[in-house]
């Protein structure tokens, strides 16, 4: 079943370059920057010519850090270029060029150039996403950019910058997650598999570029620490946030706002005031975590959450942040994921549990969450079977689904 991963478009010159591009996926046993970096060079090296980067892994916050990033930079008046993934309702949101969202026109032409000019190559989504990002990035004037690792980050396709780019390496909390790639079999790594986690974020460290981490576990923080010396890359250790407002909910942020203060603090390419740094931690945006919906054709007038956290760490960030409180949950999942991650910390605060299907993929169904789960053909039929109890509802469990819900719900990012 084709993802929706791949986006669709109303505009048919950038739907034809999604087309070209729903061909390609990761090619099978092959780990490396080999093809990024000679796709980089046909196009004339456009990663070696961004405004400074700050580069972000993780397995679970890194995103956000990218929020706060942004908003913070902005706030003191710098124009950001932005990639991060997966999209949520349109491939446009991957690309933000000095603050707005990709134009269908320039989409269309910069996948066109990257795919024609690879061809032979086999690259695959994702190189070809992030070649398109950074030669859009490269074409237009800004100040500085906010790179999002994809998956791990030694072999991520983003790793291809270099350090003389780079202001600030960060790496947010870390989890287990896309274990076939990132535990693959190998000489020479660590093999306890949380150390080997570590092991493949802290790839992106580069020689003198400071690398930023939240605390982690000591087998972690060792792993972490061994990379960055044997790279020459000075080690910092986050704090949390201050007590000053977050536009992100849920006590986890803090840890995140954190992470990207510091990486602010730690580089000297670009100064960020105080003021800025709390005007953009109280004005981030970051859809599908821990995000409130508004009023809209899914939701009508009732309290509604969306979350498209998949993991036991995203399980327990929601557990924490709904604890002593009654909620209905609908849930979808794709098949792979494990839905105790959620159901288990969620277990005591729910009322009901309602399985969708997860669009464009094959999906957990509704015994896979319990004997009291029950089915629903989609989001708004899930939402029309909930009892108008006055209780919060939680839309969790995929990303994929979080973009859906948007979708319908008409909240498309600008």
């Amino acid at each position: 079943m084709k993802p929706l991963d791949f986006g669709r478009s109303d505009d048919p010159a950038v739907q034809a370059q999604l087309d070209r591009l729903s061909a390609l996926s990761v090619p099978q046993g092959r780990l490396g920057l080999e093809t990024i970096r000679a796709l980089m060079q046909r196009l004339g090296d456009p990663h070696r010519k961004l405004p400074p980067v700050f580069h972000v892994a993780g397995t679970n916050g890194k995103g956000s850090t990218c929020a706060f990033l942004r908003a913070m930079l902005e706030a003191h008046g710098y124009r950001v270029h932005v990639t991060t993934s997966p999209h949520l309702v349109r491939y446009n949101e991957r690309i933000r060029l000095a603050g707005a969202l990709i134009s269908d026109a320039e989409l269309a032409a910069v996948l066109a150039e990257v795919l024609d000019t690879g061809e032979d190559l086999a690259p695959s989504f994702f190189e070809v996403t992030i070649a398109a990002a950074f030669l859009a990035f490269a074409r237009t004037p800004a100040d500085a950019c906010v790179v999002e690792v994809g998956m791990g980050g030694r072999f991520d396709a983003t790793n291809v910058l270099e350090p003389d780019t780079i202001a600030a390496c960060g790496i947010a909390a870390l989890g287990l997650d896309h274990e076939r790639f990132l535990l693959a079999p190998e000489d020479g790594v660590p093999q306890e598999p949380m150390a080997r986690i570590a092991f493949e974020k802290a790839g992106i460290a580069k020689a003198g570029v400071p690398l930023v981490t939240i605390a982690q576990p000591e087998v972690e923080m060792t792993a972490i620490r061994a990379v960055a010396i044997g790279m020459g890359a000075p080690v910092i250790i986050a704090q949390n946030a201050p007590d000053m407002p977050l536009a992100l909910p849920g006590a986890h942020q803090r840890v995140n706002a954190g992470l990207a203060v510091a990486m602010l603090r730690a580089q000297t390419a670009l100064p960020v005031s105080d003021a800025a740094m709390a005007a953009g931690l109280a004005g981030a945006r970051w859809p599908a975590r821990m995000q409130r919906l508004g009023p809209g054709p899914l939701t009508g007038g009732r309290e509604v959450w969306l979350d498209g956290g998949h993991n036991p760490q995203a399980g327990a960030m929601l557990g924490a942040y709904f604890a002593g409180q009654r909620l209905h949950l609908v849930i979808g999942m794709i098949e792979g994921k494990d839905p105790s991650a959620l159901t288990t910390p969620l277990g005591p605060m729910l009322a009901s549990i309602t399985a969708v299907p997860v669009p464009g993929h094959d999906w957990r169904p509704a015994t896979a969450f319990g004997p009291q789960a029950r089915p629903a053909s989609d989001l708004p039929a899930a939402m029309a079977a909930i009892p108008d109890d006055g209780l919060p509802v939680l839309i969790a469990g995929s990303l994929y689904l979080a973009g859906e819900a948007l979708r319908l719900n008409d909240e498309v990012q600008d």
